[in-house]
Order: structure tokens, then C-alpha cells, then sequence
């Protein structure tokens, strides 16, 4: 999944630290980010590429896009936050769809641009207290906005979903998304609500969604999910009774029982939907002494 990239590590762990020579920096616009591809290698910009940019720019002065953020680092290398713009970037670079950034290579740099992202949006979208109104500040100390009129805190928002396998069988609930970017097989999934345990949204979700009833829930694993400022926890579940769908239009395109033989591979390997459906067929396949 997005995650596993071992031996390296993401720490994210707030620091008040300033970018060194070779300092990674993650740039943001609108629903696009700054690297160049190497041929299907994701680049991103260094310190170093960046101070000779703002200074062929003549803009590298105290208020000026000169401001970084510390975001996290991977492995011995940290990556900062800075407002770089489009104009005369380094031979290409350029801005790319977030969306193109899971097809991209090695792993640990997608795994950093969603992170970014994730963060980027946070920050973005919390400039102002919502209490008092006021301008919020960069706390020193934490991973947080803080308002200096009032002292409310602002932490960085995580929204908890669930992914959901419902298994009948040898049978997996397979679905497409109705009017999105991403066209290939998911699962049921949705955001836990107020007052709601996982495993509530988990019965809830696949009624809304697809009109059935499931028992027998039980939690496979987790993954962050930064493209969406997620924590997406995967749970399997067996058909309760009846196994017609009564599928939501606004929600899905399709929603149909898929034998665990047709099942396509996951060549990008960066989802827990994926994995989850991959496992499935694995298992059975075990389970037949088929491998």
C-alpha cells in the first residue's frame, strides 16, 4: 500500500527546522502539484534549485514566496512547503493532476505527495479562526494554528472512512464510482458519521449504497489516504439474506458480484481497496489449493 516503503520511513513529527541544500519542496496549485517526470520517476524540486529560482526571480526577501514550512521527512530527507508559483520553472518541472501522482514512481514519493497534499489543503483552508475570526499563527512547537486573540488551537483534519469487502462465497461486491476521475473496481466506502462506531458505517454504507444487509464485520486494516485527508480503515463483511442490489445512481455507475477467479491484478499496489480485493481472491484461491 502507500505506506509500505520500507526500509525508508515517514516521520512526521512537527520540528521548527529550516530547509538544508538538499531539502525536498512540495508546491501546490489548485487540484495540481510541482515535479518533474523522469520517465515515470516523480522529481521534486531541492532547496538548493529552488534559492537559485527565487533569485533568478529577484523575489527571495522577507515577505516575499520565500516562506517554507516543515512538512515531514522521509527517511534522512525532509520535505518543506513553499508557494513557488509557475513561472520560469527548472527544465521539466511543471504542474501535474494530483490524480496522476498514483501511477508515479519510487513509492515513498507518492506516498510524499499525498502526504503534502493532505497537509497543504490544512493549511490552506485554515487561515482564520473560526471563533473569533482572527488571523491564525504558525504554533513553533506543534503541528498546529493557533489564534493569538483568542488561543484557539487548529490541529490538522482527519476524516475516519471505512472500505468494505462484502463477500457472499466465492462472490466480492465489486463497484465503480458514479462521476469520478478514478474509473476502475472499489469497494464500498464511505465517512464514519457523528455518534457512529466503524462498524455502524460499515452496516450503514453498503444499505445506502447497494440495499443489503451484512454480518459478521470484521476489521482488516488501515491506510492513510492524504489525496483525501483520510484514515481509511478496511473491514470484510458476510451477506446477511438476500442478495439483490438495489444500487444508489448518485453514488455508484456499478455495483455487481464479482467471482473471486475475475478478480484483475493491482499493478500499482498503493491502495487498501485494492490490496482488500487481492487478499480476497489469494485466500480463496487457498482455500481451493490453487496456489
Amino acid at each position: 500500500m502507500i505506506q509500505d516503503i520500507e526500509p525508508k520511513r515517514l516521520s512526521n513529527t512537527y520540528v521548527c527546522r529550516k530547509p538544508q541544500k538538499e531539502s525536498r519542496i512540495l508546491s501546490f496549485q489548485d487540484n495540481q502539484i510541482l515535479y518533474a517526470d523522469r520517465e515515470g520517476r516523480m522529481e521534486f524540486l531541492t532547496w538548493e534549485q529552488l534559492q537559485t529560482l527565487w533569485s533568478s526571480r529577484k523575489q527571495h526577501r522577507e515577505g516575499a514566496p520565500g516562506k517554507t514550512v516543515y512538512l515531514f521527512s522521509v527517511g534522512e530527507v525532509d520535505y518543506f512547503l513553499a508557494d513557488i508559483g509557475s513561472d520560469d520553472l527548472p527544465e521539466g518541472f511543471g504542474y501535474h493532476k494530483m490524480f496522476e501522482t498514483r501511477t508515479m514512481h519510487p513509492k515513498e514519493n507518492v506516498l510524499a505527495a499525498a502526504t503534502g497534499w493532505h497537509l497543504y489543503v490544512w493549511y490552506r483552508d485554515n487561515q482564520f479562526c473560526g471563533r473569533c475570526a482572527g488571523k491564525l499563527v504558525h504554533d513553533s512547537k506543534l503541528r498546529m494554528m493557533r489564534c493569538p486573540v483568542c488561543g484557539n488551537m487548529v490541529f490538522p483534519k482527519i476524516a475516519p472512512a471505512v472500505i468494505v469487502g462484502v463477500t457472499d462465497g466465492d462472490r466480492i461486491l465489486m463497484t465503480k464510482y458514479a462521476g469520478r476521475e478514478y474509473k476502475k473496481y472499489a469497494l464500498i466506502a464511505g465517512f464514519t458519521e457523528i455518534g457512529e462506531t466503524a462498524e455502524q458505517t460499515v452496516e450503514r454504507e453498503v444499505m445506502e449504497e447497494v440495499g443489503l444487509n451484512v454480518k459478521n464485520i470484521r476489521y482488516y486494516k488501515s491506510q492513510p489516504w492524504g489525496y483525501d485527508s483520510n484514515l481509511l480503515m478496511g473491514y470484510f463483511c458476510d451477506l446477511a439474506d438476500s442478495d439483490e442490489i438495489h444500487m444508489d445512481e448518485t453514488e455508484l455507475s456499478v455495483a455487481e458480484w464479482v467471482d473471486y477467479r475475475d478478480i484483475p491484478d493491482d499493478p500499482e499496489g498503493l491502495s487498501l481497496t485494492r490490496e482488500m480485493m487481492i487478499t480476497f481472491r489469494e485466500q480463496k484461491k487457498r482455500e481451493y489449493g490453487q496456489g
